[in-house]
């Protein structure tokens, strides 16, 4: 089991930035990929960016790449997210995600709204 739990959401005007974290905690270590999904209103869940578990390999959605930069810090098990020139189409609930072989966890999310 992992318990994921995100925060830094919040209301910012469009341009601004934000950083989400994700703060995972396990009994037993793994060595999972971390992501971050997104969904907003009305939409499915969408792929935001995905770091493994060494940070060796980083990935991004189209949507996002050049604009949000994944990081972690493996000794405070915690995945960040540093969202720049947030526009309001980004405007969703943000994910955190842990996955390992079948094994896929989720956090709870953390809003971010961006204002035009």
């Amino acid at each position: 089991q992992v318990q994921l739990v995100e925060s830094g959401g919040g209301l910012v005007q469009a341009g601004a930035s934000l950083r989400l974290s994700c703060a995972a905690s396990t009994r037993t270590y793994r060595p999972y990929t971390m992501g971050w999904f997104r969904q907003a209103p009305g939409k499915e869940r969408e792929f935001v960016g995905c770091i493994n578990s060494r940070g060796s390999t980083i990935n991004y959605s189209d949507s996002v790449k050049g604009r949000f930069t994944i990081s972690k810090d493996n000794a405070r098990n915690t995945v960040y997210l540093q969202m720049n020139s947030l526009k309001p189409e980004d405007t969703a609930v943000y994910f955190c995600n842990a996955e390992w072989g079948r094994s896929a966890y989720w956090g709870r999310g953390t809003q971010v709204t961006v204002s035009s």
